[in-house]
């Protein structure tokens, strides 16, 4: 008696493979053909053109973050970073209604200044990057369409583009869409869907601005908008539609999104986070969408599992000196340079007594909120208790808190980091988020991959759920391996369409992840300047990542890539073994 060895293309050995379905983790090896799961179970009868052993590691899904911002970078780049260095093999675009198609050339300094003020992409940066190679929607696809990529990429048309395109100078000041104007948004929302978009996004929060100051054009747009818009999805019979609001007036607000659920009749995901000045909000949200789905809508929660904030640093975007007239002074320095000079007594002294001058920014008050920062550390703490807020550690060292700032962010080279969160740790924990992240309808998301350059890095949200909730949390309650994992992968990947990725399973997309748990690390933010003109953008690494496949093909190995790109631009909704178009 003899066993016929059959040949892959690679097989994965004696991993810990969690399969994106909950399920305990269970050894197993896996053998993939021409990028797709073949086979799974144990003493395959499979021959590897190559062979990767996973002894003792995880193995699971390639991660699917349904919440970036690569709409931009996607066209003068290959790489997808830092999502697809954080186990991410898929990305999705077009969030919160910001982006570049469709764009009339007369439109497109008003695309390049609106994704500038909301998502923190410095104008030089778009203007030099952007080839500009479309008009509609379908054209921008196209242009993505014929780049490779280390990670598949999908988008969603966004509301603001959409509206300038149909009313020109009128979206901008926020005038009502006439019934011309909701018919043209229809129209192009139904070409975008029928070319592969896989859904809608929009903003309804005041946070959202343009580099101008001016309010994102669809803050405020009616009802009547939005399910026309909706409508296109609806009589396609495909598409997601995605949102974040402020709540500020919560009845009237879920009311209306209600109705606009069930006359589009498509699935609706809204941002719920903790609100510091309204803390209890997300319990009455979760709620609603409770109500929502016990009536057949289809609706979710989109949340984050840690403090969403401002990172300030000397090479941030914001810190506590920002606007003072030395620190101001030093900012045409080389990063090295300046580093240097703010180690000077004398002019450390000059800063720390400076009275900083007024700016347009909206949130500066906040910059010197010494009760509510903290040092983010070499070993980035999430969840610091009170005896770590900057005010505080000022107390014990004797001196003010701008002195302990400065000091504090002299450290890792001048590289070090103060964390100034804004939402989900109100009451100093983050057991708020701990209820988000277990709600049966909520996604994991809010990274914003591609955006929040000069002062976030949310994009290695992946690598903080798994190493802070499924292990090192000492504050709380943790989740399971197996949850955290399937809230990565398979949830987020179904709930937009891609039902071909997320699960391990013969016929599925062979997008796998191979972790040393044990290992897992996530890095403190460290800025780069990486971006086009040399632009500048926060970074967070991570170690601890065996591999990462995409479509079969191994596209990090121990935290380098390889230089492979195997990803595409994904055009609509996925079954198992269907291809990308």
């Amino acid at each position: 008696m003899f066993t016929v060895t059959q040949q892959a293309d690679l097989v994965i050995r004696n991993g810990q493979v969690v399969d994106g379905s909950g399920k305990p983790a269970f050894q197993a090896d896996i053998a993939i053909q021409d990028g797709r799961i073949i086979a799974l179970g144990t003493g395959l009868a499979f021959q590897g053109r190559e062979e990767m052993d996973a002894t003792g590691q995880l193995v699971t899904p390639g991660f699917v973050d349904i919440h970036t911002h690569y709409d931009g970078q996607v066209t003068w780049s290959n790489s997808v970073t830092p999502s697809s260095q954080h186990g991410v093999t898929t990305v999705l675009m077009g969030n919160c209604g910001v982006g570049f198609a469709p764009c009339k050339p007369a439109d497109r300094q008003r695309l390049v200044s609106l994704m500038e003020g909301v998502e923190d992409l410095p104008e030089i940066v778009l203007t030099t990057g952007l080839p500009w190679t479309w008009e509609s929607f379908p054209e921008y696809l196209d242009q993505l369409d014929q780049r490779e990529y280390d990670a598949d990429i999908a988008t969603q048309i966004p509301h603001a583009a959409l509206r300038v395109f149909a009313m020109g100078e009128r979206a901008v000041t926020r005038e009502p869409a006439t019934a011309e104007d909701r018919a043209c948004m229809e129209q192009l929302a139904k070409q975008a869907i029928d070319a592969g978009a896989l859904g809608f996004a929009t903003s309804r929060t005041i946070n959202h601005r343009a580099s101008d100051g001016t309010p994102i054009f669809t803050l405020d747009a009616a009802e009547e908008e939005l399910v026309a818009i909706g409508r296109a999805l609806r009589d396609s019979g495909r598409g997601v539609l995605q949102l974040v609001s402020d709540f500020s007036d919560i009845d009237s607000e879920l009311a209306m999104l209600r109705r606009v659920a069930e006359q589009t009749e498509r699935p609706l995901s809204v941002t719920v986070m903790q609100w510091h000045d309204a803390p209890d909000k997300w319990r009455t949200v979760l709620d609603w969408i409770e109500n929502c789905q016990r009536d057949g809508l289809q609706v979710k929660a989109q949340v984050s599992g840690r403090p969403v904030g401002i990172l300030m640093g000397f090479e941030t975007s914001f810190n506590p000196f920002s606007y003072t007239s030395t620190f101001k002074s030093l900012l045409t320095l080389p990063p090295a340079e300046r580093r240097q000079a703010l180690r000077d007594p004398a002019v450390r002294a000059k800063i720390i007594e400076e009275t900083p001058e007024p700016s347009d920014f909206p949130g500066d008050m906040l910059l010197r909120s010494w009760d509510l920062m903290y040092p983010l550390g070499e070993q980035p703490d999430y969840e610091p208790d009170a005896t770590q807020k900057v005010s505080a550690i000022a107390a014990r060292q004797g001196v003010s808190p701008a002195t302990c700032a400065y000091d504090l962010m002299l450290e890792q080279d001048g590289q070090a980091v103060l964390m100034l969160p804004v939402v989900n740790i109100a009451d100093g924990t983050l057991n708020a988020a701990l209820s988000m992240l277990r709600h049966p309808h909520s996604l994991y998301g809010l990274g914003d991959g591609g955006a929040h350059l000069g002062f976030l890095c949310d994009a290695s949200l992946p690598t903080h759920l798994l190493t802070y909730w499924a292990r090192d949390r000492d504050k709380g309650e943790r989740l399971t391996i197996p949850e955290v994992i399937k809230g990565l992968t398979h949830d987020t990947a179904v709930a937009v369409g891609l039902e071909d990725r997320g699960l391990l399973r013969a016929g599925y997309r062979a997008d796998i992840n191979i972790i040393d748990f044990d290992a897992l690390t996530l890095l403190p933010p460290r800025v780069e300047y990486d971006l086009p003109a040399n632009g500048r953008r926060v970074h967070q690494s991570a170690t601890g990542y065996t591999a990462t496949l995409v479509n079969g093909e191994v596209v990090q190995r121990n935290g380098r890539a390889t230089g492979a790109l195997p990803g595409r631009l994904v055009r609509g909704p996925q079954k198992p073994g269907t291809d990308h178009g």
